[in-house]
């Protein structure tokens, strides 16, 4: 299974991010992979909460309708957490976008193969099946660039946005972002307005 570089993809998907975009990520490589794209206040990065990260996102979508937010994840955790999808579906907020970074494995425990490799499991599918209408399969640079500019377009367009990018199984060193909770919390809260 080949695909796009990671880091390489995190970096076009949040280049001249502006500020009403919020990013959660998966918990592992998608996080790493955030960090090494460069912190930011308005980065919720998750260390637990295994198939959490796609709910936390539409929770923030619904309470913070004039900001963009993009869970950004891995096939690993997407597949943790893939009830989620029915509930998206269901509630169809434009204003967020599940970005599923596929490898084929389960990166933190070893490389072991996921389901969406070994398995089959079409993650497309299922957010179809879910209600979501818009479904992107991002396999090379020219649909990344695509992705990118939906993502900066959100909020603009129907519904909820889902993208599965086809990336390649590697291990980079990882880029650790603050693990502090109340840290991360705090200064979350502090940039979308809220107290501490």
């Amino acid at each position: 299974m080949s695909g796009l570089e990671r880091r390489a993809a995190m970096a076009t998907l949040l280049a001249d991010r502006k500020d009403d975009l919020l990013v959660v990520p998966g918990l592992g490589s998608t996080c790493w992979d955030l960090a090494a794209a460069g912190d930011n206040d308005r980065n919720f990065y998750l260390w637990g909460a295994m198939g959490g990260a796609a709910m936390i996102g539409l929770g923030l979508a619904l309470a913070q309708p004039d900001k963009r937010v993009a869970v950004i994840t891995g096939d690993g955790e997407m597949l943790m957490g893939m009830g989620s999808l029915a509930t998206i579906g269901i509630q169809q907020p434009v204003n967020l976008a599940v970005i599923v970074f596929d490898n084929g494995v389960y990166g933190e425990t070893g490389m072991q193969p996921s389901h969406t490799h070994q398995g089959g499991v079409d993650l497309l599918g299922v957010a179809r099946g879910c209600g979501i209408a818009t479904c992107l399969d991002v396999r090379e640079e020219t649909a990344l660039t695509d992705l990118a500019g939906r993502l900066k377009a959100l909020n603009g367009s129907p519904g909820p946005l889902f993208a599965r990018l086809l990336i390649e199984a590697s291990d980079p060193p990882r880029v650790l972002p603050e693990r502090d909770g109340r840290v991360l919390k705090s200064r979350f809260r502090a940039v979308i307005g809220l107290k501490a």
